[in-house]
């Protein structure tokens, strides 16, 4: 199994004043899940080199046995720092793509034309694509084969409106996560309350709610690559 994890490059909270980019759990509990897996992964990003964390996911109170895991491994923070950028990668040298989120996708990866291309290219060569928490965002321009949006008539889930008010984002954000995703036609589900792991899968497009669901996303991943999803 060879995954393709693609980060944020931004580092911006809109004009706040704030950092932002890729939220630690996100990325950390995937990336095990993966290796642990046996997986060889190949972590990319718009350019390249070490990734923006948002500060906040590395707070005491957002820690998990995933981020503690990584805070020890020195070859998984190697490998963050030294990604590809997303124009030196193959598509057709992966099996499966995986996005983690953070508030950074949304201004960077949404309206990047290789991160689109790549998620085009892996849907029509039947490989499966996994989004947490804002990542599904960066499906806002994603087409399917037949020019409609990939999300059009499909189950998802992501960010939720609630959930972005609840840490008083909503006026910050470029766009709200929920509100695209059902503009652009796509079937919205969410958790009974915030916060709570949910993910949804249709066909090749796995998506889940929040930092809680992130392993779940990724174990969704790996059951379809085995041939269980």
């Amino acid at each position: 199994m060879k995954i393709l994890m693609v980060l944020t490059s931004h580092d911006q909270l809109g004009s706040t004043g704030q950092k932002t980019g890729f939220w630690l759990e996100e990325f950390a509990a995937p990336y095990y899940r993966f290796r642990d897996a046996g997986a060889t992964l190949t972590l990319a990003s718009p350019k390249g080199g070490q990734p923006p964390l948002d500060p906040k996911s590395d707070a005491a109170d957002a820690q998990t046995d995933a981020t503690r895991r990584f805070a020890k491994d020195s070859a998984a923070q190697q490998a963050l720092a030294h990604t590809e950028t997303l124009a030196a990668v193959n598509p057709l040298e992966h099996d499966a793509l995986f996005y983690p989120g953070g508030h950074g996708p949304l201004w960077d990866l949404t309206n990047d034309p290789q991160s689109i291309s790549l998620i085009e290219d892996f849907i029509s060569a039947g490989k499966p694509v996994a989004l947490v928490c804002h990542a599904p965002g960066v499906l806002r321009d994603v087409k399917a084969a037949d020019g409609r949006a990939l999300v059009a008539g499909k189950t998802v889930t992501g960010f939720s409106n609630s959930e972005e008010d609840a840490v008083q984002l909503t006026d910050v954000v470029p766009f709200l996560v929920e509100d695209m995703l059902k503009q652009r036609g796509a079937t919205y589900r969410k958790a009974d309350a915030d916060w709570q792991a949910h993910i949804e899968q249709d066909g090749l497009l796995i998506t889940g709610q929040n930092p809680a669901s992130s392993e779940a996303c990724a174990d969704a991943l790996l059951d379809h690559l085995r041939g269980q999803g």
